[in-house]
């Protein structure tokens, strides 16, 4: 019996948990939206801290949460503004695809010009501007190539789910009915790609701000705990190639993980929004306001799922 009442006691603590910091999401927004000089101020140590604490805190989750929660309600209440929301998501998914898909095209010229210059000219770097020059060893720019590699896969991922040029392994969805679909839809959403992305998220905040400032912040550093680390911090961006004078910029790759993360969270949302409006509105609204690319009248063979 006693080991009944502290099991209940701990699952009472865990639901009072999870609703006070839903609740108290609301004022810690307008807090912070109101008090920008105490995480925005970099000119301040402490600021600096306070930034990296909240970006993977329990409270930024809980806003996000919240806001999440807020705008699905109302979009309940009214159908048209989920469908706006919809739209901008996805819109942004596909605006920042197209644009960062050139980095492709950008990596292949990049690749000749390496050939070029050292089978050909037998340089052993590059110069590029006039005046005071960019000028790096050879090595350097075809260690960057990977930089344009990562730049396609973590911000064309959300622009390549859109367009339905993901992989699906289907063993059931296909065999199941228009509103089943949906329903697996919103779980995988909610259940798999969300959790998914905050795990991601919260190594990846941190092994950001490892190799950025010194001392190293930690996933399991508290406010104070921080903001005591603040008195003897300073910037130590990550400089350090694999070769002695390869790419030095390896700290872009742990920004765009982030940003991956932060892009997969918003595709979740946005696929979670259509997945139930597609099911409460029929099969008449699939693909509804979908924007995807065509290869033009004639070309339908060649454009697979879409």
């Amino acid at each position: 019996m006693e080991n009944d009442a502290g099991s209940l006691s701990v699952i009472l603590d865990g639901v009072l948990w999870f609703f006070t910091n839903i609740g108290l999401a609301g004022y810690n927004l307008f807090y912070a939206i109101t008090h920008t000089s105490l995480w925005l101020d970099w000119s301040n140590k402490e600021s600096i801290m306070r930034f990296v604490y909240y970006g993977g805190s329990v409270e930024f989750f809980f806003v996000v949460f919240t806001t999440f929660l807020i705008v699905f309600a109302f979009g309940v209440w009214r159908n048209t503004f989920m469908w706006g929301c919809v739209r901008v998501l996805e819109g942004f998914a596909n605006t920042l695809g197209r644009f960062f898909a050139w980095a492709g095209l950008l990596m292949v010229l990049q690749q000749i010009v390496i050939v070029f210059m050292q089978r050909i000219f037998t340089r052993p770097d590059i110069s590029i501007g006039f005046g005071i020059p960019l000028q790096f060893d050879i090595s350097w720019f075809a260690e960057e190539l990977k930089l344009y590699n990562a730049m396609v896969v973590c911000l064309c991922m959300s622009y390549t789910f859109v367009q339905g040029g993901h992989v699906r392994v289907d063993l059931v969805y296909s065999a199941v009915k228009f509103r089943t679909k949906r329903v697996i839809d919103m779980f995988g959403a909610l259940f798999f790609m969300m959790p998914v992305a905050v795990l991601i998220w919260m190594y990846g905040w941190f092994f950001l701000w490892r190799h950025l400032i010194v001392p190293n912040p930690s996933a399991s550093d508290g406010l104070d705990r921080l903001l005591s680390k603040s008195r003897a911090l300073r910037w130590n961006v990550e400089t350090i190639g694999f070769s002695p004078n390869g790419f030095n910029g390896y700290f872009l790759f742990k920004i765009l993980l982030c940003a991956f993360t932060a892009m997969l969270f918003l595709q979740a949302i946005s696929m979670f929004f259509r997945s139930y409006l597609e099911w409460k509105e029929g099969p008449e609204s699939e693909a509804k306001y979908l924007d995807r690319d065509t290869l033009g009248d004639g070309e339908e063979a060649y454009e697979g799922t879409h």
